[in-house]
């Protein structure tokens, strides 16, 4: 299975931004961007670049693809299929992103980022709807029960990252039980709930060309 082996903190330092992919860490002052906030490489540190439209928009896409750890091909498949439904496309896309098994069990606290908990759901450590489902781009359905498996219970780093997510605040768009790791994908995410940083509409600019 192809995925980007890019190291986690200079992907945030590119985009100039946390990206939250390396779990616990994006919390602390050991963050990559708040020690170096500037992109990588040996021009990184270069000031008054100006974008061209084109460029913002690519940046945004590569942003977004970043967050959620998703390949070119991938990311372009789900477009299509957002921008086949009605409604706004750059919604519609946000959450057919948010839908995805691995993206459910991290905002529910089943993996300390989306990387490990892709982990968790490859390595059958997620239930849905009672069933075994091994496959992160699964699409959980409104009304959908998701839990993490009885042989995986007892993994620190599961009981971890749900106790971590659990201080900050579960999305309201999930209702989880975290002493039981189980919860339910209650209605897909409204646009208000979701991170004000990401600007989807130049990922449609992008695409509609």
């Amino acid at each position: 299975m192809a995925r980007n082996l890019d190291p986690k903190c200079r992907q945030c330092r590119r985009e100039g931004e946390k990206l939250f992919l390396k779990g616990e860490k994006c919390f602390t002052d050991k963050c990559a961007v708040e020690r170096r906030a500037y992109a990588p490489g040996q021009h990184g540190q270069k000031s008054g670049q100006r974008l061209s439209d084109y460029g913002k928009q690519l940046r945004e896409k590569q942003k977004i693809r970043r967050i959620y750890g998703i390949l070119e091909r991938q990311f372009r498949g789900i477009y299509a299929v957002a921008a086949r439904q009605k409604g706004i496309t750059g919604e519609s896309l946000l959450q057919l992103l948010e839908s995805r098994l691995d993206t459910v069990c991290f905002r529910m606290g089943f993996g300390a980022s989306r990387n490990e908990a892709r982990q968790i759901v490859r390595h059958n450590g997620i239930m849905v709807n009672g069933r075994r489902v091994n496959i992160p781009s699964y699409h959980v359905r409104t009304g959908d029960t998701i839990e993490v498996a009885a042989t995986a219970k007892d993994q620190l780093r599961i009981k971890g990252a749900s106790t971590a997510a659990a201080s900050r605040g579960i999305p309201e768009w999930l209702e989880v039980d975290t002493t039981a790791m189980k919860g339910t994908f209650k209605a897909k995410p409204q646009r208000t709930e979701l991170p004000s940083t990401i600007n989807e509409s130049l990922v449609v600019e992008l695409y509609s060309k």
